[in-house]
């Protein structure tokens, strides 16, 4: 391979560490109208009356829309493919508000200090109702939060909205019940996971503009530009054909720009008067008022004989979606598909529960999107078996855990493609010292450092569902054009689709331009989520590059008069396997795209979809030393052995690997969003929402074990999610081993040490 498995440096790497990216807000017109929106002061709440007279007549105040002014059609904002399974539960702005911050009014004016005064102005007189802020409590609460008779649902999700339950979900293969009866031990957890916020660097923003034929044209930091398109269709009653979107560099997304927070807002204003308008969200607008990871209590049963074999797996869940069903029933799904195979030698397993509204900020797609919940859970409980088994944590897993060949009840006889998860046990236990330091050791002065360890697995891409399209142009002057609807987010995706052009094609990254992410030009791509760019897209971009190669063979063939049997190409020249008659590729380009006679442009297309999602595995160990005194606890290494498939950019994947783990560790001690007893939330800045710092990270070890999926392009498989699922499992059960404290309530936070410590 000449640029597989290559640590190419990102075609943007120097750009963006020079400040010279441009972002959407850079690339708006000066004279774009400053969007601003009222929001909610109450958690739940119906508006009697609204009065914007006063600010209407403010100088500079362009327009101002409440619930009266708009369309009044349903949709979601989940970026998910057609037919989406999330709910048609909202309105642009709606008569109802559901959470401390939902949209009120949309008001429109010259500059940001005329929409601030003309918010000020705006009286509104509210019916406040009780909310409901605790998700366990959410189900036949005597608040119903969308009493709404036009709620759609594509899908049978297992809606009973008059109880405050979005979807209901029960997989089940064997009988649970009965087979927890035959076994020698049964252990119970139930597992607390916290909404997390995604902290990304550039806030959520977008303008909007009619072009000269009266198009409306979005600019907008996105993961999921074809899915704005279509939620914006449906929410303005605008046909998808009057619609562009346009995804410039985007600062970070993490999967909270796969919900549509501010596309609307800029659209509408550009509709009802004709000109440019922005709206770039601020700190707290981001924290408190676009989406989070859904919180879930999750009870997990394991069942396993005396040899330490487990037969039997149940989790029941439930999951807090808050006012709004975005990414409801998927996310939750998740939870139980990429939990249930790992352990494969079961007779019966079980996941089953429900997500329910409540009256906070909705919760949405979040790196991890279930998996994490999940792995947090059964690892959790997984540790606690092999304790009871009286059995070493990781011999417990080697001897459980599913293996390349095999299959599993809920795979229903379909064999597992590409797996090296024991190798990266055994790999990570030599790495962190397990043999020696296992479980914990006493270092003196009050402190102790032990370690825990779990393993997880995610998905490549949504099988059956994603597809995605490349297209690839060869120009006049020998170059190429990469055309792909995914989206970069900082992730190096653009590198990654570029170096497997590249290979196909025999030529460097340096001569492919990529163009990504205009509904217009690109071809179609649901975006950038689920694991999907390098899995899906890439193979859509390998399937591109060899239809262009097999044109560029017979347009040399053609032209050197041979047949294409008699022809090779070496990524500069079409040459004939005897080496008498050779033409260059850039002479084949100006006679292509150039020459009259009825020529054509060479362009290489392809779609592809997957039937399968083949997992990613990684074996996650921690080493944390904990102050016996205060709680504290400290992360002195983290391990991480990943088999991601075929590694494409070794370097690009070690950063992912880091930047999830990072985001992990986040989740496992420190972030936790807050509401106070009125459901505002109290953690809406950086001041008071704690993200780990470097200096809070120790050492962080990324290593790969490759494995080869036949299924995907150079036999890779996905990265992006599921570096975040171990590290959360794995340091609780350092605490554990350290000071005797199973702490299943995250963040694992030192007042939480503390106290428990003082119980026993």
């Amino acid at each position: 391979m000449n640029f597989i498995g290559k640590s190419i440096p990102k075609i943007d790497g120097m750009a963006i560490a020079t400040g010279k990216p441009v972002y959407t807000e850079d690339m708006a017109p000066p004279n774009a109208l400053v969007v601003k929106l009222l929001r909610s002061p109450h958690a739940f709440a119906r508006i009697r009356s609204i009065d914007t007279t006063k600010a209407k007549s403010l100088e500079n105040v362009a327009c101002i829309f409440t619930y009266k002014d708009v369309p009044d059609s349903r949709f979601t904002l989940a970026g998910q493919s057609y037919p989406e399974p999330s709910p048609y539960d909202r309105l642009i702005l709606d008569e109802i508000v559901r959470y401390v911050g939902d949209e009120v009014a949309i008001v429109a004016a010259a500059d940001e200090a005329t929409a601030e005064k003309a918010m000020k102005l705006i009286k509104v007189d509210y019916e406040v109702f009780e909310p409901v802020l605790d998700f366990e409590k959410a189900i036949d609460h005597p608040s119903i939060i969308h009493p709404e008779t036009d709620l759609h649902c594509n899908f049978d999700i297992g809606m009973e909205k008059e109880r405050n339950i979005v979807s209901t979900q029960k997989v089940e293969v064997g009988d649970v019940e009965e087979e927890l009866e035959k076994c020698d031990v049964v252990v119970e957890e139930t597992c607390y996971t916290q909404a997390q916020s995604h902290s990304m660097m550039e806030t959520y923003r977008a303008f909007s503009y009619l072009d000269h034929t009266g198009r409306l044209v979005v600019v907008s930091s996105t993961q999921i530009p074809f899915h704005v398109r279509r939620q914006l269709s449906r929410a303005l009653k605008v046909p998808a054909s009057k619609i562009r979107v346009i995804k410039p560099r985007i600062g970070g997304g993490f999967g909270g720009k796969q919900t549509g927070a501010v596309e609307v807002f800029a659209a509408m204003v550009t509709l009802n008067t004709g000109k440019p308008a922005k709206i770039i969200y601020d700190r707290k607008e981001t924290f408190t008022a676009t989406n989070s990871r859904h919180a879930m209590r999750l009870k997990v049963r394991l069942g396993a004989d005396k040899e330490g074999c487990i037969r039997v797996v149940d989790i029941q869940g439930l999951s807090d979606t808050g006012a709004y069903g975005e990414h409801a029933s998927t996310t939750f799904g998740v939870v139980g598909e990429k939990t249930l195979p790992l352990y494969n030698k079961t007779k019966a397993v079980r996941f089953m529960g429900n997500v329910v509204y409540t009256n906070k900020m909705p919760a949405g797609a979040f790196r991890g999107y279930g998996a994490t919940q999940g792995t947090f859970a059964l690892e959790t409980a997984v540790n606690k078996l092999a304790e009871k088994l009286n059995m070493d944590p990781t011999e417990l897993r080697l001897k459980n855990l599913i293996r390349e060949g095999e299959t599993s009840l809920l795979y229903h006889g379909k064999k597992l493609g590409s797996s090296t998860l024991h190798e990266c046990i055994a790999r990570g236990r030599e790495m962190i010292g397990w043999k020696d330091k296992y479980p914990k050791q006493e270092i003196g002065d009050n402190k102790v450092r032990a370690l825990g360890m779990a393993v997880t697995m995610q998905g490549s891409g949504i099988a059956n569902i994603d597809t995605a399209s490349a297209e690839i142009r060869l120009n006049d002057d020998g170059n190429f054009t990469l055309l792909i609807g995914s989206t970069d987010m900082g992730t190096g995706s653009d590198t990654i689709l570029s170096q497997m052009a590249a290979e196909v094609l025999e030529t460097s990254v340096e001569h492919i331009i990529v163009h990504a992410a205009d509904t217009d030009i690109s071809p179609y791509d649901p975006g950038s989520y689920a694991s999907s760019t390098t899995y899906v897209t890439g193979m859509a971009v390998v399937k591109a590059a060899e239809d262009l190669k097999k044109q560029i063979l017979e347009s040399g063939a053609r032209l050197l008069e041979v047949s294409p049997d008699e022809v090779e190409f070496d990524g500069q020249k079409v040459s004939t396997f005897s080496g008498n008659k050779e033409i260059s590729l850039k002479k084949i380009a100006e006679l292509q795209v150039l020459a009259f006679g009825g020529n054509r442009q060479l362009v290489g297309t392809a779609t592809h979809g997957s039937p399968v999602s083949p997992p990613p595995f990684i074996a996650g160990f921690a080493e944390v030393e904990v102050d016996k005194e205060t709680g504290k606890i400290k992360l002195i290494d983290y391990v991480a052995v990943i088999d991601c498939g075929t590694v494409i950019n070794p370097n690009l994947a070690t950063i992912q690997a880091e930047g999830g783990i990072v985001q992990g560790i986040g989740l496992a001690m420190y972030e936790d969003v807050r509401y106070d007893e009125g459901g505002r939330m109290t953690t809406n800045s950086f001041m008071q929402y704690k993200i780990p710092t470097r200096k809070d990270i120790g050492n962080i070890r990324v290593v790969f074990e490759e494995s080869f999926e036949p299924t995907g392009p150079f036999g890779a498989k996905s990265i992006g999610e599921v570096v975040i699922n171990t590290p959360a499992p794995a340091i609780l059960d350092a605490v554990y081993n350290a000071v005797g404290i199973r702490l299943t309530d995250l963040p694992i936070t030192p007042e939480k040490v503390f106290l428990a410590m003082k119980k026993i």
